[in-house]
Parts: structure tokens; sequence; C-alpha cells
């Protein structure tokens, strides 16, 4: 292993609470009262079904950004909110200011020392490299989707990250809160480190889309947090 390469929403930032305090702050700047964790949830959900239609064809390359911002539109729209062009943008890039769970600086920052650590995300580089320096993230570089115009989990992605680096698929390990992507990282020939984001989707609900219980040899690697990620790897 040279490199690791890193999902980012859920698996490197806690998404929904940050997403959620930036809905709370745009609501009570409007004197707005809405059920803002329930928006959050349904702005997230969109991002799927949206990528999937860039996905199959029936639209063009579109960044992240964008297609969260058409997401975003649709649901300001059906809570019945009116605000001008620049505060939908404005409240667009909430996923650039997206926190850390608190264990990702300090593990990242450990395993830095030892491998080539990346990003590799949905997101658009604009995206990921606003998040890390909002953030703190120490990547060595930002490799994003956009990068290959396909979107995980086309191969082309985990393919083209390690072709980028340099390195073979085989020596290049993804790190994902979400068993679908590493098996599809698994598939395209990567190395695959399973992280538990238990939290991901709040304190009530189960982690969507993931199963709930991995099996300790689904995945080369199956950790707790990054800390323990770095335990693990000897960094």
């Amino acid at each position: 292993m040279k490199a690791l390469a890193f999902d980012v929403f859920g698996t490197v930032v806690d998404w929904r609470s940050s997403v959620i305090a930036e809905l709370e702050a745009f609501g009570e700047s409007h004197g707005l009262q809405r059920d803002w964790p329930a928006f959050a949830d349904s702005w997230r959900a969109g991002y799927v079904p949206a990528m999937a239609r860039v996905r199959r064809g029936e639209l063009p390359w579109t960044r992240i950004d964008d297609l969260h911002r058409a997401i975003l539109v649709d649901l300001l729209v059906a809570a019945d909110i009116r605000v001008t062009d620049a505060e939908i943008d404005h409240l667009n890039r909430a996923w650039h200011r997206l926190d850390p769970w608190p264990d990702s600086v300090p593990g990242l920052a450990r395993l830095k020392q030892r491998y080539i650590i990346t990003t590799l995300s949905n997101g658009n580089v604009s995206l990921l490299t606003n998040m890390a320096k909002h953030a703190g993230l120490p990547w060595d570089c930002v490799i994003s989707a956009e990068l290959f115009r396909h979107y995980k989990p086309d191969p082309e992605a985990y393919r083209g990250c390690a072709e980028l680096l340099d390195i073979a698929p085989a020596e290049l390990t993804l790190v994902a809160a979400h068993p679908s992507d590493l098996r599809a990282a698994r598939a395209a020939g990567l190395g695959t480190a399973y992280v538990a984001r238990p939290m991901e989707y709040g304190p009530d609900r189960p982690p969507h889309g993931v199963d709930r219980d991995v099996a300790p040899d689904d995945f080369d690697i199956v950790a707790t947090d990054f800390v323990d990620l770095a335990d693990q790897l000897g960094a």
C-alpha cells in the first residue's frame, strides 16, 4: 500500500450536523421556521438520484455544486421560501463548509506521515479544496470524480485515481464508511478500508444504504475511526 484515498461526505466530514446548522442560521436570519433536519435529509437524498441521471447520460456532465443547487431550488420552492439567487448560492456552498468528525484531522495527520493521502470524492475540486481549508484537512492532494467525468461507483473514478498517483490500483486503498463504495473500489482492483460512521444520519436513524453488520473479513481493514485506522496501519 502506497496511498489512501478517502471518500469524504459522511466518512471524513459530518455533513448532516453541518448542513443543519447552516440551515438553522439561514432560517434565523430570514425569520423562517421549518423542519431543518428533514430539509437537510431531503437535500442529501436528492444527491444519488441526480448523479445517477448523469451516469446514465440523461444529463450532461454536471458538477456536484450544480446538482446540489438544483435540488436546493426545488426544496425551497416546495417549502414556499423565496430568496435571492445570491442567497441561494451562499446556502448551497454550505457543502463547502462541512465540519470533520472529531477523529478525522488527528487520524489523517498520522496517516499522512506514512502514506500519500488524498480525497476520492464525487464532490467537485473547488468544493473539496474549500472544505479542506475550512476543516483543516491535511490532504496531500485533492482528487475528484470531476477530473474523470465519472461519478463513483463508475470504475473509471477508482482506476483514474491510481493512475493520477502513478501507482497500481492494488497499491491504493479506498477508505469509506459506505460498503457499496468499497465494493466498487474492490471490483476496480483497489484495497478497502471500512470505517464505521454510525452517526452519519443522526442518532435515531441507521446508516442509509449501509449494511447493519459488516463482518471483519468483508474488507481488507475494518476500523472504528481514523485513529484506529492509523493504529492498525502502524502510522
